[in-house]
């Protein structure tokens, strides 16, 4: 690959199933707005709210996630090739740590145009080889109670355990050796 066709880290082109390639990278603050406009199209419905204090996502909200604390937040989002600011996301994956950077939380939410393309693996993936970056001991979150997308959790090393606030939903942590 030569110099002028690499991408910056965490960055990856994506082919979905379907032929569609997209763009796995680091949230940006032009993102805020494409964000905030197809914000109700990620699902599942009850992760949203968490980042939104359960209204619907405000310019503000999208503004503080587009620009996350390099210290304690995590965001990664798959878009169309175009531009950032004018890139449709398709996914977002977030992740919070606790102030000393112990544990983590993630949301993961996929668009419905998506959904079943492989693409909560890829960023389920990404994400755990973030938090292990880290030195992460353990990362945490909600997904969908789907049997497909829990085996998937499960190969990923994830296991179910209490605490999901929505029946709809499986809280599932997968634990990372301390380094």
């Amino acid at each position: 690959m030569a110099a002028r066709d690499r991408l910056p880290p965490w960055h990856e082109r994506h082919r979905l199933p379907n032929g569609r390639e997209v763009l796995i990278r680091p949230i940006r603050p032009e993102d805020a707005e494409p964000l905030r406009a197809g914000f109700a199209l990620l699902e599942p419905e009850p992760t949203r709210a968490p980042l939104t204090g359960g209204r619907d996502m405000t310019p503000t909200d999208a503004e503080r996630l587009a620009r996350p604390n390099p210290r304690t937040e995590f965001t990664l989002v798959a878009t169309d090739l175009d531009a950032p600011g004018e890139a449709l996301v398709a996914a977002l994956a977030y992740v919070r740590t606790d102030a000393a950077a112990h544990e983590g939380d993630f949301t993961l939410l996929v668009s419905r145009f998506v959904a079943g393309m492989g693409m909560r693996r890829y960023l389920l993936t990404r994400i755990a080889k973030w938090a292990r970056s880290r030195g992460l001991g353990v990362l945490r979150g909600d997904l969908p109670q789907d049997a497909d997308v829990l085996t998937l959790a499960d190969s990923l090393g994830f296991r179910r355990i209490d605490g999901a606030g929505d029946p709809s939903l499986a809280r599932v942590a997968l634990e990372l050796p301390r380094r």
